[in-house]
């Protein structure tokens, strides 16, 4: 029988499970959460609830089939080491374990000062979405007004809307108006407040500022579309200018373009604000501007500049990501029979689909309730269709002349991990009690 290891359960992973599924093939499905949502839980702010909903029930469907077994609680290279992972017996392993690890802020000595001024993006996203849940033990993290994120992409503006929210929640609170962040980001902050008999000019909350090395109209927020006209290119910068000033307007946040951070300002031994220096476009091309240093003072410092795939023990790197020999298969150098899929193999933090248009992005960014999540929907429909097609891929090439797997050995290691975590084999009575919140 073919039997394949796939790390990772959420968007590639179960992907990558029902193919095999389809296919006859079995599979061992190692997670290292207790659900396996990924991204979907924890990349995505919870306001997108729909979407969530919606993505939870398609990936149990791909996990809770019979030719699947499900080992959640089990972080390869920590709990389960790779190499017996790969001595195991498996047909093939595939890693989908997707991009946790956030790119370091390039300013020497920086990390020194994580939870002291500066947070980055995946733990902060983390800790806002479940801080609030019945019996979290995660890390507190203390938010402050005025904050600088600095990013560029769809998730900085993700970042940058949390914060204020945030502070507008705690502070409408403080008034004794139920204002959740749900709420705030549906309605959109004027109109909330203005909906409560609250005049939001009379409210002094200083708000986040995003830092980006680029202009508005660089931002990745619309596509240019194929074989695009400079007059159709124009367009489409001035309609990504136009979706961040809808975004400042609707959550009340601060942009600051054409700045690259060079330096932190440290007081008391704790960061209070970055060096930043000008930058201009050059041929296309960002070039920093000698001699345009300035302080922007700030209590907290967020960096939103991309996700990528975490180290694991016996996996080779290159750079930021694992060492392919093929990207088109996802084949590791060096490794037989073990492969990419996802995130890991992309570089990719996110769900999105990097050719969306500029109707879907600005539907997902202006964030209203009727709108938003049919855009989502789609860009996560596209998600889906595009981790299928890829599993297929390289599940062509992981099982072409694959031996039949060790069932006994591999038998025995998932029931060790069953007992260590204390499941019992059976996936919807253990998601029916480790609900996401």
């Amino acid at each position: 029988m073919l039997l394949v290891a796939i790390v990772g359960g959420a968007v590639a992973g179960s992907e990558a499970a029902l193919v095999c599924a389809e296919r006859g093939v079995h599979a061992v499905v190692f997670e290292r959460g207790v659900r396996p949502y990924g991204k979907i839980e924890d990349g995505l702010p919870r306001w997108h609830a729909k979407l969530r909903d919606k993505e939870y029930a398609r990936i149990d469907a791909s996990l809770n089939r019979p030719e699947v077994r499900f080992v959640p609680r089990t972080t390869i290279g920590e709990d389960l080491s790779f190499e017996r992972l790969r001595a195991s017996g498996f047909s093939a392993v595939i890693l989908a374990n997707g991009a946790w690890r956030d790119r370091s802020l390039p300013i020497e000595g920086i990390d020194a000062f994580v939870g002291r001024g500066l947070y980055y993006q995946n733990p902060l996203v983390h800790w806002f979405n479940h801080h609030e849940e019945p019996g979290y033990a995660g890390p507190q993290l203390e938010l402050a007004e005025g904050a600088l994120v600095v990013g560029g992409g769809l998730a900085s503006i993700d970042v940058v809307k949390l914060l204020s929210l945030e502070a507008w929640s705690k502070t409408l609170r403080a008034r004794g108006i139920d204002a959740d962040v749900v709420s705030l980001e549906h309605r959109g902050i004027p109109a909330f407040c203005e909906a409560n008999g609250v005049d939001p000019r009379s409210i002094p909350i200083r708000p986040p500022t995003l830092v980006y090395r680029r202009d508005a109209e660089d931002m990745p927020l619309a596509d240019f579309a194929e074989g695009a006209t400079e007059e159709q290119r124009a367009k489409t910068r001035v309609a990504r200018r136009r979706i961040l000033e809808r975004v400042m307007e609707r959550y009340h946040v601060a942009f600051l373009p054409k700045r690259a951070p060079v330096g932190m300002e440290v007081v008391d031994d704790r960061l209070r604000g970055l060096v930043l220096r000008e930058t201009e476009l050059v041929e296309g091309r960002v070039r920093e501007k000698p001699g345009s240093d300035h302080v922007v003072a700030s209590e907290l410092v967020v960096s939103s500049i991309g996700s990528i795939p975490e180290p694991i023990a016996g996996v080779p790197m290159r750079g930021e990501l694992y060492d392919f020999a093929d990207f088109e298969t996802g084949a590791l150098r060096g490794l037989d029979r073990v492969f990419g899929l996802g995130n890991v193999l992309t570089g990719r933090g996110n769900i999105r689909d990097s050719r969306q248009n500029a109707k879907l992005v600005a539907e997902r960014l202006v964030g209203t309730r009727e709108r938003e999540d049919p855009a989502l929907s789609k860009v996560a429909d596209d998600a889906h269709h595009e981790a299928h097609d890829n599993a297929e891929r390289v599940l062509d090439a992981a099982l072409a002349g694959a031996g039949h797997a060790d069932l006994t050995s591999i038998d025995a290691l998932v029931r060790e991990r069953w007992a260590a975590v204390g499941y019992d084999g059976d996936y919807a009575r253990w998601m029916a009690t480790h609900r996401a919140g």
